[in-house]
This record gives C-alpha cells, structure tokens and sequence, in this order.
C-alpha cells in the first residue's frame, strides 16, 4: 500500500518495504562481510577494466569511472587483463570517507576486503598501512602470522612499528583464528620490459624514496628476472 504525496502536478508515491523478505533477498545477493561491515555505501563494482596498475584499477561501471585503489594481492589478479574496456571485472568495495575526499577500495576476493577491515578496526592502523600490509601478504599470510603472534613478520612491513606490530597480534589474533581457512588471490604478472618500471612506480606511490626504490627493484629483478611486477614489488618491500 503506498502513500501519496501530492507537490501541485508531480504525484510522488512512497511504498514501505517487506522488510523480512527483502532482507532474505539481501543476504542472497551479498557477501556476510558487508553485513558485517555496513558503513561503507559500495559492496562492489562490476564493470570493464579501464586501466591498472599495482597500486590502482579503474573500473568503467555503466560510462562512469571508478578509481579503485587495490593491494598487489588483487593486482595479481587482474595483470593479466587486458584495459581496452573488453573485460569485465568484478571487485568487492569499501569507501574511506575523510573531510576532503572519497577513496575507495578494491578488493578480488571477499576474504581480502574482511582482513582489511579487520586491520582498519586496530587503534593506529590506517587505510594505507592496511594495504602496504596486503601487499607485502596475503590475507591467508596476514592471517596465519596475526592468529601466530610473529609481529617480527609484522614489524618487516612499512609503516607497522613494534607497537603496532604487537597490538595488531593483541587485538585481532583471536579474531584471526576464525579465518584460518581465508585464501588468497594467486597470479603472475608480466614479463620484464616495462614491469621494472611499472614495479619502481608502484612503490614510489606507496612513498618509498626513488633512489631507494630503484635499488631495491633491481636487486629483485636480478635475483628473480622472470618472476614479473608483483613478485618484484613483495621482494623489494621486504628490503626497503
């Protein structure tokens, strides 16, 4: 039954919901994570790859773009895509809503986007030291060395001290547990020629210093010259 509303010619009519069949029709179509999590407004975005790079994918959704900001993780998924708008791709989303801006974050599989907010729930951990940890990890490693207590693995990623290292294994180790069967996103990466470069750009975006950069990226690709861009990265952050 609805209710009418009468604005001179324009006749707007408000009809309530079902609640409880809605809510079954809900939890069918989404993820238990999102209701776990519903402070973000995007539970995902299904659309064609635009661009991509380690760090970032857009997402063309119906002519809008999207700027998703992703984990190597996720990125190991979709190196090998092509960005001509052929390919559809379907990411699980969260916004972080700050004064002056609107990011959003892109994630391949349910189980990332869970452990990423997991880390956001810790006093100190932000939106970009919880995906630097995802990146040097992934979620079944940050689970399995969290659910552990080796904050020393912890303490090898940027921007996670030794306070935070161990309050990260305080807080969430019991919580970890429960994702002990939590799996990553697997997946190679290009070859060589423009991945030293793209590798070297993805690490100055997570603030690493060029020249720093540049050394570290070398000695990965020289110890592992096949491996491709997201190997490369994960063995340079672990030097840097």
């Amino acid at each position: 039954m609805g209710v009418g509303v009468e604005f001179k010619e324009h006749k707007v009519h408000i009809f309530p919901y079902k609640t409880a069949i809605f809510a079954d029709s809900y939890r069918n179509t989404i993820s238990s994570a999102h209701l776990r999590y519903p402070s973000s407004m995007y539970h995902h975005f299904r659309g064609f790859l635009v661009a991509k790079a380690p760090t970032h994918a857009v997402v063309d959704c119906a002519g809008v773009g999207y700027f998703l900001h992703i984990s190597l993780t996720t990125y190991g998924s979709l190196a090998t895509l092509p960005t001509d708008g052929s390919c559809e791709v379907f990411l699980y989303a969260h916004a972080v809503y700050r004064e002056d801006a609107q990011i959003l974050y892109g994630f391949s599989t349910p189980e990332e986007r869970d452990v990423f907010l997991l880390l956001l729930s810790v006093s100190g951990v932000g939106s970009g030291t919880a995906r630097m940890i995802l990146s040097s990890m992934t979620p079944a490693e940050v689970v399995e060395t969290i659910a552990s207590g080796n904050s020393g693995r912890l303490q090898a990623v940027k921007g996670i001290g030794t306070k935070s290292a161990q309050r990260l294994v305080v807080d969430l180790r019991d919580k970890m547990a429960r994702w002990s069967g939590a799996t990553g996103v697997g997946g190679t990466t290009e070859g060589p020629g423009s991945g030293r470069a793209e590798a070297i750009a993805a690490l100055e975006v997570l603030g690493f210093s060029r020249v720093a950069v540049e050394k570290a990226v070398a000695a990965a690709v020289a110890a592992q010259p096949d491996a491709g861009v997201e190997a490369w990265i994960k063995t340079a952050l672990v030097a840097l």
